[in-house]
């Protein structure tokens, strides 16, 4: 599969929070994008993300070439981040309870993979439809799908942004990683929790269909997250497939 590809980034602090602890790099060749946040403390979170997103990046890079599978690959870079996030715990006690989420595309041979930890997020923009493709790992995701609450009730649930993994935890047990069906036209949102705590998927959907330029569109996500409150630092990723063969 040959993947020819438009990206941009961006990133915002918000109007509540004094630091970014969101992470983020776009491969300059389009092969892979990482957008991470940080928690822990004000310089905890961003260490944890910027330290995954380095260790990932620096990863990838050394290996792309190996005979690794591409989601071996995948898998052992987050494994990677945890493992250097604990190692910087060990070394500086003030940050021990930093961590981070992550989430990623990866275009490598014939297919495109996508892997996640936490509850930043992966959509899919196809012929103006949205859909969220990663499942949050949340206490409150859980709990919507167990049946013990409510989607709606979910939205303004105090523990809904009690992560049930991240990176940065000795106990990291769940990586979710899987293929990605990818068509030419195709929009990839990789996104913090700052964009979807305060646009709802109606609004996002909304401002992809409206702004054609990604660098136009992200920017118009960013500021109608602050212009709803900015509660957060809010990042996003958003890459155009503009040919798939």
């Amino acid at each position: 599969m040959l993947m020819k590809c438009r990206f941009t980034g961006q990133t915002d602090p918000g109007l509540v929070r004094s630091a970014n602890q969101d992470s983020y790099y776009c491969d300059p060749d389009g092969r892979f994008f990482i957008v991470a946040d940080g928690m822990g403390g004000h310089a905890g979170g961003e260490e944890a993300s910027r330290i995954a997103v380095e260790t990932i990046q620096q990863y990838l890079e050394a290996n792309w070439e190996s005979p690794e599978s591409s989601e071996d690959l995948l898998e052992t870079a987050l494994i990677k981040a945890n493992e250097a996030i604990l190692a910087d715990q060990l070394d500086n006690p003030a940050r021990q309870d930093m961590g981070t989420t992550a989430v990623m595309v990866l275009f490598r041979g014939d297919h495109v993979w996508r892997a996640h930890v936490g509850d930043s997020r992966l959509y899919s923009f196809r012929e103006d439809a949205l859909i969220q493709v990663t499942g949050d790992h949340t206490w409150v995701s859980q709990a919507v799908q167990s049946g013990d609450i409510t989607a709606e009730q979910a939205k303004v649930h105090p523990w809904r942004h009690v992560l049930s993994q991240c990176l940065g935890r000795k106990d990291l047990s769940l990586i979710d990683l899987a293929t990605l069906e990818i068509h030419s036209g195709d929009r990839l949102l990789l996104c913090s929790d700052g964009l979807t705590e305060e646009v709802d998927d109606s609004e996002i959907q909304f401002i992809l269909s409206a702004n054609d330029d990604l660098d136009q569109a992200a920017a118009a996500l960013i500021e109608t997250a602050k212009d709803n409150g900015g509660s957060d630092n809010v990042t996003v990723v958003l890459v155009q497939v503009e040919a798939a063969s």
